[in-house]
C-alpha cells in the first residue's frame, strides 16, 4: 500500500524553480532513497513533506498525498497533530537538533505526552524502552544529562528514538550519518535499519551517498535539479541504472571491492546538459506547458 504519493510537485522560491515536477512515490514499510548532489532539491522535498518551507517557498502545482490525506491542504492546527505523531524527522545535524538548555528525558516525554496523552510517569517508562531500543547504556545517567554532555553519535541516537517514539508511518531521515564518523555512521545505519524492520515505519532516506543507499534502501530515486531522473529497486538500478547521470554518479563512487579501479568525475558536460534540459522544462512551463 503506498504510504506517501507525490506527484508533479513544482516549488518556486522568490520566483526561482526549485523542484521541477517531482513524482515520488513510497510504499508502507519501505525504505526509499533519494539520492543527489548538494543543491539538487532532496532536503526541499522533505522540507515540503513535512510542511517547514522558508517563508518566500511556494509550491505552484502538484500534491503530495500521505495515507490519504492532501498535506498542502491542511491547516497549521492539523499540522501540529500531524508532525510528531504519523510524520516525524530525523536531522542532519546531531549536534544542533536538540534543545541545548533542556535535559534529554524532557525532550522524550514532551513529545510522548503531546502526541499519545501518557502520563508523566508512563512517559518516563517509554523514555527508557526508547533509549534502550536504541542501545544506549547507562540510560539513568543519559536521561539526566544535557545535549552538551553527550557525543555526536549518542545525540543522533536520541534524535532516533525521538523519531520512532510514536511509532509513526513515515520518517524523513534528513542525511542522518553526514555529521559523524564512519565507524559511528555504520552503528547509526545499522539501528535505522533495525528499528524501521521492527516498526514498519516508512522512511524517505536523503543523502548524497550511493553506499550508504545500497546498505540500507530498498528502492531509491535520483534527484537532479529539482527532477526525478530515475526511479527503480535498489538492487536493479545498481545492477543496470538507466540514466546517464545515475551511471555518471555510480562511476564516481570508491567501491571497496574493486580499490584499484580510477574513479571518474561526473563529466562536466552532462551537468552542462542537465541544466539545459531543467531550463528548457522552465520555459515550457512558462508558456503554459506542465
Amino acid at each position: 500500500m503506498i504510504i506517501l504519493d507525490i506527484n508533479s510537485l513544482y516549488l518556486d522560491i522568490d520566483n526561482q524553480p526549485i523542484l521541477r515536477g517531482v513524482t515520488l512515490q513510497i510504499n508502507e514499510g519501505e525504505v526509499h532513497g533519494l539520492v543527489g548532489e548538494s543543491g539538487a532539491g532532496k532536503t526541499m522535498l522533505g522540507k515540503c513533506i513535512l510542511g517547514l518551507l522558508p517563508q518566500h517557498a511556494r509550491v505552484t502545482h502538484g500534491f503530495i498525498d500521505f495515507a490519504g490525506r492532501e498535506l498542502l491542504k491542511i491547516h497549521a492546527a492539523q499540522w501540529r497533530d500531524l508532525l510528531g505523531r504519523d510524520i516525524t524527522l530525523i536531522p542532519q545535524n546531531p549536534m544542533t537538533a536538540l534543545n541545548p538548555v533542556k535535559r534529554i528525558e524532557p525532550q522524550i516525554t514532551d513529545v510522548l505526552q503531546l502526541h499519545l496523552g501518557l502520563s508523566a510517569s508512563a512517559a518516563r517508562q517509554r523514555v527508557t524502552e526508547l533509549l534502550n531500543d536504541v542501545h544506549i547504556r547507562d540510560i539513568d545517567r543519559v536521561r539526566r544529562q544535557f545535549p552538551h554532555e553527550l557525543s555526536g553519535g549518542m545525540r543522533q541516537r536520541v534524535l532516533i528514538a525521538i523519531a520512532f517514539a510514536c511509532k509513526p508511518k513515515l520518517i524523513i531521515a534528513d542525511e542522518p550519518t553526514t555529521a559523524l564518523d564512519v565507524t559511528v555512521q555504520r552503528q547509526i545505519l545499522r539501528l535505522i535499519k533495525e528499528l524501521q524492520a521492527n516498526s514498519n515505519t516508512a522512511i524517505l532516506f536523503i543523502t548524497h551517498d550511493l553506499g550508504v543507499v545500497a546498505k540500507i534502501c530498498n528502492r531509491v530515486s535520483v534527484i537532479h535539479s529539482g527532477r526525478i531522473l530515475e526511479s527503480n529497486s535498489a538492487a536493479e538500478l545498481f545492477a543496470a541504472p538507466k540514466h546517464p547521470y545515475t551511471r555518471a554518479l555510480l562511476a564516481a563512487t570508491p567501491r571497496f571491492d574493486r580499490p584499484a579501479d580510477a574513479l571518474h568525475p561526473v563529466p562536466a558536460e552532462l551537468i552542462d546538459q542537465l541544466w539545459d534540459e531543467a531550463r528548457a522544462h522552465d520555459g515550457a512551463r512558462a508558456n503554459g506547458w506542465r
